[in-house]
């Protein structure tokens, strides 16, 4: 069962919502776009460990863990751009980390545009003092990127370290985020707040830190979402009363304070446990996510093959858990990356492992897969579509950590920290 520090981590649906208009499946058809570190010390990076985005032209841009030709011990990672021309794709590196006391390194989280095109991220280690960065990469008309590092967090009570989720800004262009360790209680985790000055300089403050005392959740490591009122969304991968994770609210007051309330702690049963993931919202405003381990006790994994769920407030304020599917193995293991939506209302998501191929290279607990998860009309179940299962074969990659994107004609995209043709991960498309 992966632990606290497990690769599937990530967070989809920075914004919320997505709500692109998009067909059913039928029958779905993997192709692998691009396969990382063709050369000696992957120049081009390695390990993909998150998901991608897209820019108003349809080119794709993402994190690599490793690799870059830097002095890390396997590279530092790198942010990449992939464009298409005639139907093939085309891989370019616009930054390669350092760990050279400034420079960031170890990306683990997906990326995030301003409107004025530039791109933000975070670093789970280097900066000025080792524990991490938020970064920001500005392109010039040269069609170079210029890297800027926003914050280096600090490994004292008052900051937070080694973040390793997405940021998300609010209407002013703040920036939103949480770290896996560091705050006031030192090993626990914060919520973060980013603000720009006019000087170009960002302010950092702390809205919320995490507190191992048998209530509060504790060591999020995805991201955050806000709805329409201005309210902050995550999740934990431990604490709670039972320490298996909790989904938690953060409400802003008028005196620029935050306010925490956990809305739900997982039990490590049915409901799953470990919400390494994201949050998504519907229209109606519920919450949709993962876990990483519980469900099924009849699963392959000892009863630990994960969950989708959903949390659906009522007009007091109070909020239904419900268990929307139990993983099995042999339709995935291990979700992570968190859900998307299409036009349809149906989910989308990816396993790290299960699925059709088991094999040495995958641990024997099988490659991964990509499912759909389809909403009854009048019953509230939902039907599993597993669309593809990842195979070791030296050509598809395996085990995707990070989330799915969809575009207008219903193509899913994603990647993988395994597999593809040189070992080293890659990036997929899902077409229906």
């Amino acid at each position: 069962m992966p632990g606290k520090k497990s690769r599937t981590l990530f967070i989809t649906g920075l914004l919320g919502l997505i709500s692109i208009a998009a067909p059913a499946f039928a029958a779905s058809k993997e192709k692998v776009l691009y396969s990382f570190c063709s050369a000696q010390l992957c120049p081009d990076g390695a390990n993909p460990m998150a998901g991608l985005i897209f820019d108003i032209t349809g080119n794709l841009y993402g994190t690599a863990y490793y690799g870059g030709n830097s002095n890390c011990t396997r590279g530092c990672g790198t942010v990449f751009e992939l464009t298409q021309a005639n139907g093939k794709w085309k891989q370019k590196v616009l930054h390669h980390f350092e760990n050279n006391g400034k420079d960031g390194y170890y990306p683990a989280a997906s990326l995030i545009f301003d409107t004025a095109g530039n791109l933000y991220g975070t670093t789970s280690q280097g900066g000025a003092y080792q524990v991490g960065t938020v970064f920001e990469l500005m392109p010039d008309k040269d069609g170079k990127w210029n890297e800027k590092t926003l914050h280096s967090f600090v490994s004292t009570p008052a900051d937070g370290w080694e973040p390793e989720a997405a940021v998300v800004f609010d209407a002013a262009g703040n920036l939103y985020g949480t770290t896996n360790f560091g705050g006031a209680y030192q090993d626990y985790g914060t919520v973060f707040k980013l603000t720009p000055g006019a000087n170009g300089h960002w302010t950092e403050k702390v809205l919320h830190n995490f507190d191992f005392n048998g209530t509060d959740g504790y060591n999020p490591l995805a991201g955050l979402v806000f709805d329409s009122s201005g309210n902050l969304y995550g999740t934990t991968d431990t604490g709670g009363t039972t320490t298996n994770g909790a989904v938690f609210e953060m409400t802003p007051g008028k005196d620029g304070s935050w306010t925490e309330k956990v809305l739900y702690n997982f039990t490590g049963g049915s409901d799953g446990s470990l919400s390494n993931s994201g949050l998504v919202r519907d229209l109606a405003g519920s919450l949709y996510s993962t876990t990483v381990a519980g469900g099924d006790p009849h699963c392959t994994y000892g009863g630990s093959c994960g969950t989708v769920f959903k949390l659906t407030p009522d007009a007091k304020g109070k909020w239904t858990f419900t268990t929307i599917h139990m993983f099995q193995e042999k339709d995935g293991a291990f979700p992570g990356g968190g859900l998307i939506f299409d036009g349809d209302g149906n989910l989308y998501g990816v396993t790290n492992q299960g699925g059709a191929y088991k094999s040495c290279g995958c641990e024997n607990l099988g490659c991964g897969t990509v499912f759909k998860l389809t909403p009854a009309v009048s019953d509230g179940k939902w039907t599993e579509k597993v669309l593809h299962s990842f195979n070791d074969n030296g050509v598809d990659g395996w085990e995707p950590d990070g989330g799915l994107i969809i575009d207008a004609a219903g193509n899913l995209y994603g990647t993988t920290y395994s597999g593809g043709a040189y070992g080293y991960g890659a990036v997929f498309e899902i077409t229906p």
